[in-house]
């Protein structure tokens, strides 16, 4: 039996002990709960390279996937190789790391990890396990979303678990985690299926070779969808619901019901959720009778490229009937799902979803407040947060503006409630708005709100214990004065304003334009009127019998 001290498994933030003997391998940490056991039998093959903390010896295990025993020093290579070769039969790799800095590589599909090659050297490798989901960003582009932990629980973090077992959690010991990875893959790829065609009297089966050309990006995203059990392949589906309309993010997605997450599917890009990342369930009847919200919390976010959605919103009708068999036996649902789920289901389509979610998140539903109602009998009012329109719903603990940008307020958060006008005396007598200034510095605007929504919010705003501080009591008989009194000064100033403007344009208009002449009397009407020497007197200044000479000049203007 050999010993190591000091070592760390998986990225752990505590050393421990490492013992290598006939009958298999194992941890152990500071806490008597926390170690790794590995039968002989179970290990495939032994890296030897540097490391985060010296060397790292990494086995390639069949039951664990992919270990990792850093801390090792240079002087132990020697002797951790014969150990592994006499007590184990493992036969010790000695790999170098490019450390060229490049960023130009091949891409391997190993057994239990992504490997990206530089000169046939290995730059960095990803485990299966890490990647949470893979996505089409680009024509010859493809995003990996590693799994985060944001509770800093497992390996370490809480000071209890030395390492992990639990998928995706190798990162979590670390302060700064990795989030997303984008490959570049241009050009097309060659793939080659076979089919079978069944033979006729009594001949044999043939297999034909069929070769098609596929987008080398395309081609790298199915391979590691399979290779890390991404979609289909991660398990029974318990259900699916088919074209449901996102909010946020914004667009038409597939949802699809396994036991430990959920995938939406959309044209463009596919999302895998953990249950364990919702936070927060909430279903939101729209004040327009028409449609119901739901609304999950996650955390950590759902990421589209730099773009990060906290909250998903799906919006229903509510006259939307459907039918659904879950995939599951009897059995299976009183032993796992008891009292929770029900293998048949017929009633309005949002409600079929909620209480999936409910049963498979093991989430509490979210509604809205019992004590708050509308001016039209509402559980929310329109609302605008900046440029952007939505509806503000006041829960038992908290208020929620969607869909976008999607807010989330505690009560307890917030120091007082100002509600105030902005805009014109027009806008603002129709209008108010509403500005929750918050304990720890900061506030949240919401504006143009319906005045008829003021009293209903102040008397729940009482109920709740929220302080207010009304600027509309002072300011409301004034703005109206000052209405009216414009209405009545506007209409003789606006008068004199716009003579003094036109300047002698009022002179022109009291005096006879001595020059203007009707179209009866126009040199064209005349030219071709058959009755055009009768058609005017010949007195008339400007006609057409009187002398040029003797009509009156035009009057001269002067100027001021």
């Amino acid at each position: 039996m050999e010993s190591f001290q000091n070592i760390y498994y998986d990225l752990s933030r505590f050393p421990g002990r490492l013992k290598v003997a006939d009958s298999g391998m194992g941890w152990k940490g500071k806490n008597a709960d926390e170690g790794l056991t590995l039968e002989s039998g179970s290990i495939n093959g032994a890296q030897w390279s540097r490391g985060a903390r010296g060397y790292e010896l990494k086995i390639q295990s069949r039951s664990q996937g992919v270990i990792l025993l850093d801390g090792f020093q240079e002087e132990d290579f020697d002797r951790v190789a014969k150990c592994l070769k006499v007590l184990l039969g493992v036969t010790l790799e000695n790999k170098e790391h490019a450390l060229r800095g490049w960023n130009w590589g091949k891409a391997e599909f190993n057994r239990q990890e992504l490997a990206f090659n530089v000169q046939n050297r290995p730059a960095f490798e990803i485990p299966y396990t890490e990647i949470l989901n893979t996505n089409l960003a680009g024509k010859y582009e493809v995003a990996l979303t590693l799994h985060l932990d944001g509770k800093g629980e497992g390996i370490g973090t809480d000071g209890k678990l030395g390492g992990t077992k639990a998928k995706g959690m190798k990162g979590g010991g670390a302060l700064d985690q990795l989030a997303e990875l984008r490959f570049y893959i241009p050009g097309t790829t060659t793939t080659t299926k076979k089919e079978k065609e069944g033979g006729e009297d009594g001949e044999l089966e043939s297999e034909d070779e069929i070769t098609e050309e596929q987008n080398a990006a395309s081609n790298f995203h199915d391979t590691l969808s399979k290779m890390a059990d991404i979609g289909d392949v991660a398990g029974d589906t318990y259900a699916g619901f088919q074209d449901i309309l996102h909010l946020t993010p914004r667009g038409r997605f597939d949802l699809d019901m396994y036991e430990t997450s959920f995938r939406m599917r959309g044209k463009t890009y596919d999302y895998k959720i953990m249950y364990e990342s919702i936070r927060k369930f909430m279903v939101l009847p729209k004040p327009d009778e028409i449609h119901t919200l739901i609304c999950l919390g996650l955390d950590p976010p759902l990421r589209q490229g730099q773009t990060t959605y906290p909250f998903l919103v799906m919006q229903f009708k509510r006259d939307e009937e459907m039918e659904l068999e879950l995939n599951m036996t009897d059995e299976f649902i009183e032993e796992k799902f008891k009292d929770k789920l029900q293998r048949r289901y017929e009633a309005p389509l949002f409600s079929i979803v909620a209480q999936v979610f409910r049963g498979l998140a093991g989430k509490k539903v979210t509604s809205p407040a019992k004590d708050f109602e509308s001016h039209h009998s509402a559980k929310g009012v329109k609302c605008s947060v900046k440029a952007s329109e939505g509806i503000l719903f006041c829960l038992e603990k908290a208020f929620m503006f969607i869909p976008k940008p999607a807010q989330f307020i505690q009560y307890d958060q917030v120091a007082v409630v100002v509600m105030s006008r902005v805009g014109g005396a027009v806008s603002a007598s129709r209008t108010f708005d509403v500005t929750m200034e918050m304990k720890r510095g900061g506030d949240f605007q919401f504006s143009n709100i319906n005045r008829e929504e003021q009293k209903p919010l102040e008397r729940f705003f009482e109920i709740k214990g929220i302080k207010i501080r009304n600027e509309m009591i002072d300011e409301g008989p004034s703005l109206l004065q000052k209405a009216l009194n414009d209405g009545d000064l506007s209409s003789d100033e606006d008068v004199v304003e716009a003579r003094a403007d036109r300047g002698s344009a009022d002179e022109d208009e009291e005096s006879v334009d001595e020059d203007f002449r009707t179209e009866s009397e126009s040199d064209v009407a005349e030219e071709y009127d058959s009755a055009h020497d009768t058609s005017g007197s010949e007195g008339e200044e400007g006609g057409p019998q009187s002398d040029p000479e003797e009509r009156p000049k035009k009057k001269t203007k002067t100027g001021k």
